[in-house]
């Protein structure tokens, strides 16, 4: 395949706000999509990462039209990130502030965005549920209340959310795809984009089949299918799934509903980008996955569109993170029956951050800062010989004697523990308590050869998810 030889290209433009909307289409050549051909609308290519980007520019311009937001005032929104990113990316271009309450299970790439672009955020518990005062929504509309000059968004019963996408989205599709779509396949965060674009496409008489893709643990896909919710439970997923219908999404619209696990959706992104090169988030793996499925499933050729919502970019320390997937309870591992079940970062795959003894305290704290850890096993030729733990480092510190150059331009065999806490990997769970008692992280060893570390948290991880 070769570049086109006369590329459309825009001119320069004033705003990124110009450049929202227009996002190119793809089709997936390299996973097997049955009889049928998958097209993906690239959102993540609009200027704040996301499909959100095209709803923030409709609803805060029917905000200002209608007199609910004038200047200086301040937007609020209850919001799973990129809704957030795409408000405080139009709201900032504006001259609004912006204020976003997001749930604590989102991935912290989004949240470092959000305040690096100089939003508001405050976080709130993701275990509660819509009616609670800490709900993510009920909170929103509590803080814009008490804000003078706060508006707040709402984007679950915003008409101008799905009408974005009858506007934009929906018109973009139908051209793009010559008029032909057989079956397009979203899901509902708020409900705006599988309505809005569902009744364009009615609209132009189009009979492709409506297709919701909801993670498990999401109650909206059994009222599609069955007329009653699907058993509620929580899920990692980000920005789709719902414990209600929001009140943009028009449930009528929806023909066909599949219910992903966040397994198969993490494995359908990551295969994604092995594949076909493209980095995508986490709901774009439910979106594919469900697409996939209807795919496989048809006996004659058919053409499906979805999206990816937004980009990876923002879940590397999550969706394309090994040992994250691990605690999670998702990695590829065969279960061992004894303690290196809670071990996800083993030192034999490499998955362990170790220091050397002659490496210097400064070496060790940036490796310790690098990988978010409190503590390095301290490797020898191959051989474990000591731990080093943040409270050695700073006894170190603590001195006037020497300049602080000099304290960290030690070795670390001054300041490890050679007194090891070691246990071996057949002993049972209880013999880590007594370690944790003394605040000691567990070395674990199967003969000599060192396996890994178990912390509190790795116990805590693996009792619930045994439970």
């Amino acid at each position: 395949m070769s570049l086109s030889q006369h590329p459309t290209l825009s001119a320069p433009t004033g705003s990124l706000l110009d450049l929202i909307g227009k996002t190119p289409m793809v089709e997936v050549t390299k996973i097997d999509t049955g009889k049928c051909r998958l097209f993906l609308k690239l959102e993540a290519q609009n200027p704040g990462g996301s499909i959100k980007d095209r709803i923030a520019v409709s609803m805060i311009e029917a905000a200002e039209r209608e007199g609910w937001l004038k200047p200086g005032g301040t937007i609020v929104e209850a919001t799973a990130g990129n809704t957030g990113l795409a408000l405080t990316l139009v709201g900032q271009a504006k001259g609004y502030k912006v204020l976003l309450v997001i749930p604590d299970k989102m991935s912290k790439e989004k949240i470092q965005h959000l305040r690096a672009m100089g939003a508001d955020v405050r976080l709130t518990r993701s275990d509660v549920d819509h009616g609670h005062p800490e709900y993510y929504t009920d909170m929103a509309e509590r803080l814009a209340q008490q804000i003078p000059g706060g508006f707040f968004v709402n984007q679950f019963a915003n008409s101008a959310n799905s009408e974005a996408h009858v506007k934009t989205t929906g018109p973009e599709i139908w051209e793009q795809m010559g008029h032909d779509v057989d079956a397009y396949v979203a899901g509902i965060g708020s409900g705006g984009t599988i309505t809005g674009v569902a009744q364009y496409l009615k609209s132009q008489g189009s009979k492709a089949e409506i297709v919701l893709a909801d993670p498990v643990g999401s109650v909206l896909a059994g009222l599609v299918n069955e007329g009653k919710p699907s058993p509620e439970g929580s899920y990692t997923v980000e920005g789709i799934g719902q414990n209600f219908v929001p009140d943009t999404a028009e449930m009528d619209l929806i023909d066909k509903a599949y219910s992903i696990p966040d397994a198969e959706a993490i494995a359908t992104v990551r295969e994604l980008l092995l594949k076909e090169g493209i980095l995508a988030g986490s709901s774009s793996g439910t979106l594919i996955a469900a697409a996939l499925r209807w795919c496989r499933e048809q006996t004659e050729p058919k053409r499906v569109v979805t999206f990816v919502c937004d980009t990876g970019a923002k879940y590397l320390s999550k969706v394309y993170n090994d040992a994250w997937l691990a605690d999670q309870g998702m990695g590829e591992r065969e279960i061992q029956g004894d303690l290196s079940d809670l071990i996800s970062r083993k030192y034999a795959k490499g998955d362990v951050v170790v220091i050397g003894p002659n490496d210097t305290l400064d070496t060790a704290f940036k490796r310790m800062r690098g990988a978010d850890v409190s503590q390095l096993p301290v490797i020898d030729e191959g051989r474990l010989v000591g731990i080093l733990d943040e409270s050695d480092i700073v006894h170190i510190m603590n001195t006037d004697e020497i300049t602080r150059k000099e304290r960290f331009a030690k070795p670390v065999s001054s300041a490890m523990t050679r007194d090891l806490d070691t246990v071996q990997v057949t002993e049972p769970l209880d013999a880590l308590i007594p370690l944790f008692d003394r605040d000691r992280v567990a070395i674990v060893l199967d003969g000599e050869q060192f396996v890994g570390l178990i912390a509190r948290v790795d116990l805590i991880n693996h009792l619930s998810l045994n439970r």
